[in-house]
């Protein structure tokens, strides 16, 4: 069989990515494991296997042979409407389809409206069977995650076709890996929340390592685990098992992990780059090692654990959340931003409650009305509201964010962020992060402005059964670019599982 297997890392196509080269670059590197291991499957069983990432450069048609017999595509839900609409495109064409990602474990039946085959858990027995044509379409189908997968050796030429360079004088090569799967904390908003911690096999790991190390000594080694490390001791001796210094690597990884006692291996084994969950100022105190601390007594611990890993990790980065039902009032987005101030070398990620299917998160909610079931799945990531809050109205939570992301991609936030001493490429990727965060800025403005000013716009977002409003409609649009054809109005309100009320929805005309 021809087969085609292709990652969807960006979420819109021209004119609306606008050539963006900076941008564009750094999101290419961001490309993801499961899809080369998919690959590497597909071949072991003698079939002709073309892989590709889209990240934006092309039209993703063209990055595929013409004469597929089957595609597989791997796409987040905030690319669903690309992928829905590639899906359409090849089955015009007589090709099967097959969905894998996050998004095909965490809505499937929206998926199979327009796929084939939509995969959760794969490994290669069941990737045979796909190809076999053993199951009927359409199909959801899932397997037990494997014990261990295709190494860096094997998926190398992919490795080649994600963007690595060899020899490359310029820049910098990523390879990404994984030394473990699942996660041991079950936050109700995560897609790993039930998926069991697995640390995979040593051996592997370290010959992943080596494999980086002689190929291209400057690479950097991206770990792509939900949480990296968390048998601390056993994966550093694996990283220093044969006494050289390992390839620069990237991770993120639970503040609970990170005790003072082993920030010293990080350096040691070379750590570039850190990105631990903080969440909220008053939930999630167990990854944090803060416990019952909360607010600013959580703020000032927190602080200082950031403090003690800059002295032996150059890049790090803080992921929180704003807006969930522990947040109230005017006190996260006072603690939030100060510290924004505080720690200036440190990237604050502020996300906001995005309930993605199969997550506790998404039960609760759908289980108290709260999801505006007719948002189009693509906007399932910040800045949009796909639900309603318990303790902001939408005008005020928008206010606040705006408050925030003001405080994050200021001139003196961004003067403050690359001073620091850090490495050209630490402080390289905070500015690009800076600059590329001030356009979600923006489009957070402007749907403040619709609040505002739009009766409408903000009954939507309180709620109230009325259509979805047309800002959403055209930002799909432009997003898809001349996709948007294969992904009409009508198809983008989406099926979020048995039982979800449509008690918002309106049919548009």
């Amino acid at each position: 069989m021809n087969v085609g297997v292709i990652e969807l890392i960006a979420y819109t196509v021209p004119p609306e990515w606008r050539g963006h080269t900076v941008a564009v670059a750094m999101r290419k590197v961001l490309y993801s494991v499961m899809p080369q291991v998919v690959a590497a499957w597909c071949r072991r069983r003698g079939h002709r296997t073309h892989y590709a990432t889209y990240y934006g450069q092309a039209d993703p048609v063209r990055l595929l042979p013409d004469d597929l017999d089957i595609v597989f595509i791997s796409a987040t839900t905030q690319a669903s409407g690309l992928a829905y609409a590639l899906a359409r495109y090849y089955r015009g064409r007589g090709v099967r389809t097959v969905l894998g990602g996050p998004h095909a474990k965490c809505f499937p039946a929206d998926a199979l409206r327009f796929f084939d085959i939509v995969v959760g858990e794969c490994d290669e027995e069941l990737v045979g069977d796909i190809l076999a044509q053993r199951f009927d379409p359409p199909a959801s189908v899932s397997s037990r995650r494997p014990r261990a997968l295709p190494g860096v050796a094997e998926r190398f030429p992919d490795i080649v076709t994600a963007g690595f360079r060899p020899g490359r004088r310029f820049g910098f090569n990523v390879v990404a890996v994984f030394s473990s799967l699942g996660c041991p904390y079950t936050c109700e908003f995560c897609t790993e929340w039930n998926s069991r911690y697995a640390p995979l096999l040593a051996d592997d790991l370290a010959a992943d390592l080596a494999f980086v190390r002689r190929r291209d000594r400057r690479a950097i080694v991206a770990f792509h685990d939900p949480n990296f490390a968390v048998r601390f001791d056993e994966t550093m001796d694996v990283m220093e098992r044969d006494g050289e210094r390992p390839n620069r690597y990237v991770m993120e990884c639970s503040l609970s992990v990170l005790r003072d006692d082993r920030l010293p291996r990080l350096a040691r084994t070379n750590c570039l780059y850190v990105a631990p969950g903080v969440e909220s100022w008053f939930d999630f105190g167990n990854k944090s090692l803060a416990g019952e601390k909360q607010g600013a007594a959580k703020l000032d611990f927190v602080a200082e654990r950031f403090r003690a890993l800059r002295r032996f990790v150059p890049g790090l980065q803080a992921n929180f959340l704003f807006g969930t039902d522990a947040d109230r009032g005017t006190e996260p987005v006072e603690l939030t931003i100060d510290f924004v101030r505080r720690l200036p070398f440190v990237w604050p990620n502020v996300n906001v409650p995005t309930p993605y299917g199969a997550t506790p998160l998404f039960d609760r909610y759908r289980a108290d009305g709260r999801i505006l079931a007719g948002m189009p799945l693509t906007c399932y990531c910040a800045p949009y509201l796909v639900s309603t809050l318990r303790h902001y109205d939408p005008v005020a939570f928008y206010r606040h964010l705006v408050r925030i992301q003001t405080a994050i991609t200021s001139w003196a936030a961004l003067a403050r962020r690359v001073a620091p001493a850090a490495p050209f490429a630490i402080r390289f990727a905070h500015a690009v992060q800076t600059l590329s965060f001030r356009e979600q800025a923006a489009e957070t403005r402007a749907i403040l402005r619709l609040l505002e000013t739009d009766r409408g716009f903000r009954a939507f977002h309180e709620g109230e059964r009325v259509p979805v409003p047309e800002f959403y409609q055209r930002h799909v649009e432009n997003r898809l670019g001349r996709y948007a054809s294969l992904f009409p109005r009508p198809d983008r309100t989406p099926v979020l599982g048995p039982g979800v009320a449509r008690a918002n929805v309106a049919t548009l005309n």
